[in-house]
């Protein structure tokens, strides 16, 4: 039996300890939190072992693998302490807030020889796995461009819910950071490794509210010539699904949440895939979080590498640091 215990009490825990429960072999043992009263609450609701401070959860040698949902900028130091402590990792996106965080991180899983895994959920949407597998086939052609359109809303009273969020310090950025950097994943996990990102970022609506941006757009260049718009905000006045379209010289292939479209060169768009939504999870954080937490455990027994480890999941936060930095200096920046 591997013991599992969740370091994070807040709106995502559930997403894990639910796919938890519902793998052999597999036990919630454990839950932490600062907050004594959610921490109870979970306790007793999936009746397992509660803690309030990390470093006693994770000196406890019964805890084989630890999950961690929470704030951006305590997932760097609870999972090297994790590790160290010969803990298995898979924590919540964004692996960390800085670059050299991440390879810290993924350093010290080659250290220590435990595993490290990042929650890029979408991945493992099936429209995401049927697209990927679409593309490396060539049957769809060669990729030549892309575009990507994420407006979500996400007002006063959603910052208000947490003091971490909308800070540079604790949340790190805000909607490429948090909401449109899993669209930002997928973009590279699609398209391929990059060359260089121009890019701008601003805050238009809720600069009376947070310190970070709600809005960013970029231009990315990929290794293989392909070329990507990407436009990402949170003004929207409702949360809109995620749109994604790659074009080949076959055709466009467009992904809008469960839906998976084909529209070839001269002719009309046929549908290859609509996926069932239900689930317990919101539609907004993807479908994919059960399946890849189980991807993470049936790797770990069968002594496989986990597709989304440190190094794979920084590539996001390399993208988002690009972005800031051609913001900044409005010059494109070299990856």
């Amino acid at each position: 039996m591997t013991n599992v215990a969740i370091i994070g009490c807040g709106a995502i825990y559930q997403n894990h300890a639910n796919a938890i429960e519902k793998i052999e072999g597999v036990k919630l043992y454990a839950v932490c939190d600062i907050d004594e009263k959610a921490v109870e609450q979970a306790a007793k609701l999936y009746h397992c072992k509660s803690y309030t401070n990390y470093l006693d959860l994770i000196a406890d040698p019964l805890v084989d693998a630890i999950h961690i949902c929470t704030p951006h900028y305590l997932h760097n130091e609870m999972a090297i302490a994790a590790m160290h402590a010969g803990k298995d990792v898979l924590t919540e996106k964004p692996i960390c807030i800085h670059p050299e965080d991440a390879k810290k991180m993924y350093e010290t899983a080659l250290e220590t020889g435990t595993r490290l895994g990042v929650c890029f959920q979408n991945r493992y949407n099936e429209t995401s796995q049927k697209a990927k597998q679409l593309l490396e086939s060539g049957e769809l052609g060669n990729i030549i461009g892309a575009k990507s359109m994420f407006t979500w809303q996400r007002d006063e009273s959603y910052y208000n819910q947490a003091d971490w969020r909308g800070t540079w310090s604790q949340e790190g950025g805000g909607v490429l950071i948090n909401q449109s950097i899993h669209t930002l994943d997928l973009i590279q996990w699609l398209m391929g490794d990059i060359k260089s990102i121009s890019a701008n970022v601003a805050t238009r609506k809720l600069y009376d509210i947070i310190e970070v941006e709600d809005t960013a757009d970029a231009y990315i260049v990929f290794k293989n010539g392909a070329e990507c718009i990407f436009f990402a905000s949170n003004c929207h006045t409702s949360t809109s699904r995620v749109e994604v379209e790659i074009v080949t010289d076959k055709g466009l292939m467009h992904i809008s949440d469960n839906e998976l479209y084909w529209q070839p060169n001269g002719g009309a768009r046929v549908s290859l895939l609509q996926a069932d939504s239900a689930t317990d999870a919101k539609a907004c954080w993807g479908l994919g979080h059960e399946t890849l937490i189980r991807d993470f455990y049936v790797k770990r027994t069968a002594n496989e590498q986990f597709p989304i480890d440190g190094q794979e999941g920084a590539k996001a936060i390399n993208m988002i640091d690009a972005i800031y930095r051609s913001s900044s200096i409005k010059r494109t920046i070299i990856l």
